[in-house]
């Protein structure tokens, strides 16, 4: 393995280290039924996304994507109270993503994906979203959408970081 790869794959992993170091400190500052929606903002920044359910209830959207294995969703009452913390790239997330979603539903659940690749040829677009790193391996959940946004099946994919 060549010096200038191994650098990358170690700044890599680096900085996921440092990204859930930063993440577990800030999430256990914030406690759920008494946070407001205004701490929030304060330690974790603004939203990359959010979305307003029809009684209030706002989810706000902490990806960590694409060098972590996580994504946060926050939800915020009607009342400006935070009532969960949940990371969302989970095996049970990915076994609930079904041909028939919509990009928007597959969105709210798993958060803002790593990477979106277009295949003209065969006409989809594939979303990914790393899962798991083991020394050599980057495993990836990826889903794929036919040119409406609708989601056509999902599959699983590994990149290697072999020698050079």
């Amino acid at each position: 393995m060549s010096i200038r790869r191994f650098a990358g794959i170690a700044l890599s992993g680096l900085l996921a280290l440092v990204f859930a170091a930063c993440d577990a400190d800030r999430l256990s500052k914030l406690k759920p039924g008494s946070s407001s929606g205004d701490e929030v903002r304060k330690l974790m920044g603004q939203p990359t996304l959010e979305w307003v359910d029809a009684d209030g209830t706002r989810v706000w959207e902490y990806p960590r994507t694409p060098e972590g294995i996580v994504n946060y969703m926050l939800v915020i009452g009607p009342d400006n109270v935070l009532r969960e913390v949940r990371q969302v790239l989970t095996e049970e997330n990915f076994a609930r993503v079904r041909p028939g979603m919509s990009s928007d539903e597959v969105r709210y659940m798993l958060g803002r994906p790593a990477h979106e690749v277009y295949f003209s040829l065969k006409q989809e677009k594939v979303w990914d979203w790393k899962t798991k790193v083991e020394p050599g391996m980057t495993w990836y959940f990826n889903v794929h959408f036919n040119n409406d946004g609708v989601v056509t099946r999902t599959s699983t994919s590994f990149v290697g970081q072999g020698g050079g």
